[in-house]
């Protein structure tokens, strides 16, 4: 196998576990935090509001927008490290 080939697969195979592990992220926030636990985190507050409404409401959201910052950082970070960078 070429050279360039295996490090490109190198490069996805790390990609696709950044992605994984951020969605996991993201699944656990929304749909765990928001759906499945809702009514055991309401029983803790967070600025007046139940927990597990906040995470349900607003909380999903903020987690993906730091997500997404985490997802660039990763991503130049695995860019420069296998020289795919732009500059």
């Amino acid at each position: 196998m070429d050279k360039n080939q295996n490090l490109k697969k190198k490069y996805w195979k790390k990609n696709l576990k950044y992605l994984a592990i951020l969605l996991s992220i993201w699944f656990l926030v929304s749909f765990v935090f928001g759906i499945l636990l809702v009514d055991e985190l309401n029983t803790i507050r967070l600025g007046g509001f139940k927990l597990g409404f906040w995470f349900a409401q607003q909380g999903s959201i903020y987690v993906f927008v730091i997500l997404i910052f985490v997802y660039i950082k990763l991503m130049n970070k695995l860019d420069k490290e296998f020289g795919f960078n732009e500059q």
